[in-house]
């Protein structure tokens, strides 16, 4: 059998599968840290991923044709970038679709000389925290404004 894995950039026709696939990786995001409220990233509306869409770096990743991931990265007007909205459909994970879509923020990043990006991501989750530190991120600050231990993680580009 043959297997095909393309990433690509977001268009709006895709809001609807990028949609499932952040409230599918959310919903475990919540149950995993043991988050007591909802989170945006599970109310946020169509409308409110097209508009992501046409204003940042939305990128999907397909398998066979099946979106399976997503990534949303943001440039900022102080030459730095922030992701937002990763998340993997629960039956990809471990496979490398999250690294790969890492990777390609990576080369976007330094194709616009970006120096660095960050993300936030729950303090207590282990498997993350690990994930990012294996892709050169580190955690620069922790806050509860949310309601959890929230860390501020970092990547610096040379």
């Amino acid at each position: 059998m043959d297997y095909s894995f393309i990433i690509r950039k977001a268009t709006v026709e895709d809001a609807q599968a990028i949609q499932t696939i952040t409230r599918e990786a959310f919903k475990k995001y919540v149950e995993d840290t043991g988050l007591k409220d909802s989170m945006e990233a599970l109310e946020e509306t169509l409308e409110d991923i097209k508009y992501d869409i046409e204003n940042k770096e939305v990128f999907v990743a397909f398998i066979d044709n099946v979106p399976v991931g997503s990534i949303r990265v943001q440039i900022l007007p102080d030459n730095t970038a922030y992701i937002s909205r990763f998340g993997v459909r629960l039956a990809y994970h471990n496979i490398g679709i999250g690294k790969a879509l890492i990777n390609l923020v990576d080369k976007l990043l330094l194709s616009k000389g970006i120096k660095k990006v960050t993300l936030h991501t729950a303090a207590k989750y282990k498997d993350l925290i690990r994930f990012y530190y294996g892709r050169g991120f580190y955690i620069d600050s922790t806050t509860k404004d949310r309601g959890y231990i929230r860390a501020l993680l970092v990547k610096e580009y040379a």
